[in-house]
């Protein structure tokens, strides 16, 4: 998630990508790093079936330098579009 292109960068880990991308769209927690940087665009994503393979990967991401991950955004999504923009979330509804 990001605030704008080559803004701020959060990585994170989920079950459930649509439910996650609304509660960080609608800040359900106001303090979190996302709702403070206003982190509410969705720029890449994997998918695993094995969350323990998701974890291992979220903790390299994070040990990566900055240009690394914006390399590997700009490969899958060079505009920086919001990959959630069209998903017709349900914001009436969290899990």
């Amino acid at each position: 998630m990001t605030n704008k292109p080559n803004g701020v960068i959060y990585i994170g880990v989920t079950d459930n990508i649509e439910e996650r991308v609304k509660e960080h769209k609608l800040k359900i927690h106001p303090k979190s790093f996302t709702a403070r940087y206003n982190c509410n665009k969705l720029m890449y994503f994997e998918e695993y079936k094995d969350g323990t393979e998701a974890e291992i990967r979220e903790r390299q991401f994070k040990k990566w330098k900055r240009q690394w991950k914006i390399n590997l955004i700009e490969e899958m999504n060079p505009s920086w579009s919001d990959l959630s923009a069209n998903w017709n979330l349900n914001f009436n509804k969290l899990r």
